[in-house]
């Protein structure tokens, strides 16, 4: 990998958006809102985004209807067989 090709940062993502949907489906929303936040700054689609177990782990840690409200997450956007990945993984 060059340099180039390879983009790591901290992005704090906030998850207040989990608060529109029914509290049975707030960490699923929050996982979503996740994917979507590191699209839009990555710039790449919603396929090309994938998060580490410990995202879904701190997400699910107080239960389904209790999300926390943001996460720090350690992205890296880099190029494999030509297409654009982007990995998540939680920074503490």
């Amino acid at each position: 990998m060059s340099s180039s090709n390879f983009d790591e940062r901290v992005v704090t993502i906030p998850l207040r958006g989990v608060t529109a949907v029914p509290s049975y489906k707030r960490a699923d929303k929050a996982i979503s809102l996740i994917r979507q936040h590191l699209a839009k700054h990555f710039k790449v689609s919603l396929d090309e985004i994938r998060l580490d177990p410990s995202i879904n782990k701190i997400v699910w840690a107080r239960g389904q209807k209790h999300p926390p409200p943001n996460i720090r997450v350690r992205a890296a956007l880099f190029e494999e067989d030509g297409l654009s990945v982007v990995e998540a993984e939680y920074a503490a």
